[in-house]
């Protein structure tokens, strides 16, 4: 008897989601509205210490629109890490501004402070670092050297939904911070974004930008988007905001596990008074990393990503000659494996027990 295949990632929607939809399906108020309003609050309530959010229609649209907000432009260049999907550049580039990119730790994968400082010039508006993977980044050193050099700092916290570090919750730490709603996220409204700023003028900007530019009907104070969240895909998310605790704490636990029982593989570490939320689980595989995911794959029946097999300076759309060696070793030998909260214990022996096979045969 072949065994289930076990996937990488699973969206859990439950039945009050679906009764979430259907009351705003028969409400007939379908576009931006109370829905989204009342998300917004209680994100900033659950998430981020009360901090402004603005609901947005993608986590890319809210990186592309918290860059604009804090007047991010052309002639100006944001620091960015080439680790990471491929949005956070692709945001700074859509402002006209340009993304310069940067190493990563290999401890834990995100932005170097240190090669950040290298990279410094009279050009240089802001540094972007990526909570990576769910894990913090060193915000205390990116706040130092932002304060040091007159820069701006914004967040990339994608997928970060509930990390902190020594106390303190990504997302209120920059000028802005943007949360991916996207359905693989640790949280899900089944496509959508959040912004948080404690600036109150760049909050209005941002509604004004994501809604064509005006906060009263017809009466357009800027060239703004059409980047609005409805009020359906508010529902989905106001339901998931209630049952992320409980999601991470799964997530946490399915993590221990694997730390307790993986073997021949690097587990992924955790900073000291860091709160990691596993949005991925990610392994280093010292040799053939792509041999290693087939073989997951098809002889035990184990999904797993490879995020991310192309950094973004090799990325046809930027191309940059530029020499970023932890990103390139991170590139070739990271595996990310299942650790949703949808994992039973059958599945995390299976999970273990394919890694534990697999590292021990070389894949």
């Amino acid at each position: 008897m072949s065994k289930e295949f076990i996937p990488a990632a699973r969206p859990i929607v439950g039945e009050a989601e679906r009764a979430a939809v259907d009351a705003v399906l028969r409400s007939g108020m379908l576009a931006q509205g109370a829905e989204v309003a009342a998300f917004e609050q209680e994100f900033s309530r659950e998430l981020l210490d009360g901090r402004a959010t603005v609901a947005v229609n993608s986590g890319t649209a809210g990186l592309h629109l918290g860059l604009l907000a804090a007047g991010v432009g052309p002639g100006d260049e944001v620091i960015v890490p080439s680790f990471t999907f491929a949005a956070t550049a692709n945001a700074v580039a859509l402002t006209g501004a340009t993304p310069v990119f940067a190493d990563i730790e290999l401890t834990h994968f995100c932005l170097d402070p240190a090669h950040v400082a290298e990279l410094v010039t009279e050009r240089t508006k802001g540094i972007m670092p990526v909570h990576l993977y769910g894990h913090p980044a060193n915000m205390p050193a990116f706040t130092e050297l932002a304060e040091q050099r007159g820069l701006a700092l914004y967040e990339d916290a994608a997928q970060a939904h509930g990390a902190s570090l020594h106390g303190r919750r990504v997302g209120t730490f920059g000028t802005f911070a943007m949360f991916s709603l996207y359905p693989t996220k640790n949280m899900t409204s089944g496509e959508g974004g959040m912004v948080s700023t404690s600036d109150a003028g760049v909050e209005r900007t941002l509604r004004l930008l994501r809604n064509q530019g005006m906060e009263r009907q017809y009466e357009n104070e800027l060239v703004g988007f059409n980047a609005r969240m409805t009020n359906l895909h508010a529902a989905i998310g106001r339901v998931q905001l209630t049952k992320l605790a409980e999601w991470t704490r799964t997530r946490q636990a399915n993590a221990r596990f694997f730390d307790e029982h993986l073997a021949g593989v690097g587990v992924p570490a955790v900073a000291e008074g860091a709160e990691h939320v596993y949005h991925q689980y990610t392994i280093t595989v010292p040799e053939d990393r792509d041999g290693f995911v087939t073989a997951l794959k098809e002889e035990h029946q184990v999904g797993c990503g490879v995020y991310y097999p192309i950094p973004n300076h090799r990325l046809p759309s930027f191309a940059r000659d530029v020499d970023l060696p932890n990103t390139e070793a991170a590139a070739r030998s990271v595996v990310s494996l299942p650790v949703h909260p949808s994992l039973d214990d059958e599945d995390r022996d299976r999970i273990v027990t394919a890694v534990n096979t697999v590292a021990k045969a070389g894949a």
